[in-house]
């Protein structure tokens, strides 16, 4: 079983959420007898073709991009011929360039779309984009949701029930480093034993000027990782509010954040709009068995964080209740200990990158298996 996955970001160029899911599948299957590809564009000059973690990664120049739209023209090349050689082609939504690539490359082989995130801040161009969409979402064989919260509240998804099914994200422990002493010693001299952990790329969806709001009546440590487009104006809010408890700490490496997140006392993620449809730290967090505080907006967060069971879930956009739903779990240790062992439990339970791997390797020979059938069907039957 070959399978070829397309998307406009992966590693070691981006370190985002659903590059790490698609590590995590590339990951997983391997370890079933999948061998993965995976085409993506860059704006490195070399290393075209590499091996990484098991799996191949073919890289093409990035052309230009639109409203977050990356475009490559020696893409439509790549994909047909990589298509041509995969027994599956896996593509990971949303990416518009995508949708036309799939046309244009005249791919034929059985497909499906993993289905990330509904596009939500680009609504002018969305209605120009609609058609191409439903188009494509029509095209392919089998479309997959990250979480039965986001199936069931996605207005796009709705229209597809007869091809959608879902398969959680899932992630794998042993992929990540052990904390090292030192490292944990850095982290205990900079920040402390007590703080709240974000990890993360610093975009508009992400919610953190909401965070910033939250604590700026009270003195608990926050500790903000990674970067993004937003980063400045994040900073520059925390400097008006006069916010020296917390530190935004920038990108750090898999060995930092395995300290950090080993260390932590809980983690806040306070997305606050549907461009969040699951949200891979915070599942990071329930993996090392930290209480979480997220806001119920319809996605797989509140499938991730269960209300008063693995953490506390608060309205969206609302600094006030976060700031309760983090005083809670401040003044009360053991409820936070608590939680935070039934999120392990949760994750080990539904969450594991086993799981989620020998789900969509079930999915692959199905579809596989189904156009097979098709191809041996007599003319006319």
């Amino acid at each position: 079983m070959r399978v070829l996955h397309f998307y406009k970001t992966y590693y070691p160029d981006s370190v985002g959420g659903i590059e790490q899911v698609i590590r995590q599948m590339c990951v997983g299957t391997g370890r079933l007898g999948v061998t993965n590809d995976v085409l993506t564009l860059t704006r490195q000059k070399d290393n075209a073709d590499f091996e990484f973690e098991g799996h191949h990664v073919r890289r093409v120049p990035l052309d230009f991009e639109i409203a977050s739209n990356a475009v490559s023209f020696a893409a439509f090349g790549e994909l047909a011929r990589m298509a041509e050689q995969a027994d599956v082609v896996h593509y990971h939504f949303p990416w518009p360039f995508m949708d036309l690539a799939h046309f244009i490359s005249r791919v034929n082989k059985p497909s499906l779309v993993t289905y990330h995130s509904d596009i939500v801040r680009q609504k002018h161009l969305l209605r120009l984009y609609q058609p191409l969409k439903h188009r494509f979402l029509k095209s392919v064989d089998a479309i997959v949701a990250s979480s039965p919260n986001y199936m069931a509240s996605s207005q796009v998804l709705e229209r597809y029930q007869d091809k959608t099914r879902v398969i959680t994200y899932g992630l794998d422990k042993s992929t990540y480093p052990a904390a090292k002493p030192e490292l944990m010693d850095k982290w205990r001299a900079k920040v402390g034993e007590r703080f709240f952990l974000f990890v993360g790329v610093l975009r508009y969806y992400k919610g953190l000027h909401i965070l910033l709001d939250a604590v700026a009546s009270s003195d608990y440590p926050v500790v903000i990782v990674g970067s993004g487009p937003i980063e400045a104006e994040l900073k520059a809010h925390a400097e008006r509010l006069g916010l020296k408890h917390v530190l935004f700490v920038g990108a750090v490496d898999e060995d930092d954040k395995a300290a950090l997140l080993t260390l932590c006392y809980a983690m806040a993620f306070p997305s606050h709009l549907r461009s969040e449809a699951f949200g891979i730290s915070l599942l990071e967090g329930a993996m090392y068995g930290k209480p979480m505080i997220s806001s119920e907006i319809g996605t797989g967060t509140t499938y991730i964080n269960i209300d008063g069971d693995t953490g506390l879930v608060v309205p969206p956009s609302d600094p006030q209740a976060l700031g309760e739903a983090m005083r809670t779990l401040w003044d009360n240790p053991q409820l936070a200990a608590d939680m935070g062992k039934r999120a392990e439990a949760r994750y080990w339970e539904l969450f594991s990158s086993e799981t989620m791997a020998s789900n969509y390797l079930a999915l692959y020979e199905e579809l596989a298996a189904r156009r097979a059938v098709t191809q041996l069907a007599p003319a006319g039957a």
